[in-house]
């Protein structure tokens, strides 16, 4: 009698977060820099996603993508940042001790809401940005708020999604 095991090359819980961060960073509008933020309680279950774009009611074809120029030219004070977003998308209030999965370090303005919020740990893939006072800044609020950072090395470093149903 033939027995037929389970899959052995399935993803685990940090690549699949990561992977729902990254599918919602593909919603995001921005032209230079696109990312994706995903918020897990601690029954692994997801309660809020977000992506990098202008608020609710701004229309994105009236203000600017641009990087340089004068302050009010750019995108910079405009576009609310991926974690903003999932916490304030977020269905429950309550995120005492859950994980955000990002893409990269959160900035210091996001490490406040992280922080206000009750998120116990930022799970992230890239700090390329690492030396800047912002990032240094979300360093020390989450050192002294006891928010607990890693990155991220996914075994898999590419998961293709097709969306056409499986055969079989």
């Amino acid at each position: 009698m033939s027995k037929i095991g389970k899959r052995t090359d399935y993803i685990g819980w940090d690549e699949y977060f990561m992977g729902i961060a990254l599918l919602s960073a593909m919603r995001s509008k921005d032209p230079s820099t696109q990312v994706g933020a995903c918020i897990v309680n601690r029954d692994r279950k997801i309660v809020g996603v977000g992506y990098n774009g202008f608020p609710k009611g701004c229309d994105d074809d009236l203000f600017p993508w641009d990087r340089e120029g004068a302050f009010l030219e750019t995108k910079y004070p405009f576009v609310c940042h991926a974690e903003l977003n999932a916490i304030l998308n977020s269905i429950s209030r309550d995120l005492s001790d859950a994980s955000i999965y990002v893409a990269l370090f959160p900035c210091n303005e996001c490490a406040k809401a992280i922080v206000q919020s009750g998120i116990r740990e930022v799970i992230y893939l890239d700090d390329k940005y690492a030396d800047t006072d912002a990032v240094r800044a979300s360093r020390l609020m989450f050192t002294h708020s006891g928010v607990n950072c890693r990155q991220l090395t996914p075994s898999h470093k590419q998961i293709t999604l097709d969306l056409t149903l499986p055969q079989g």
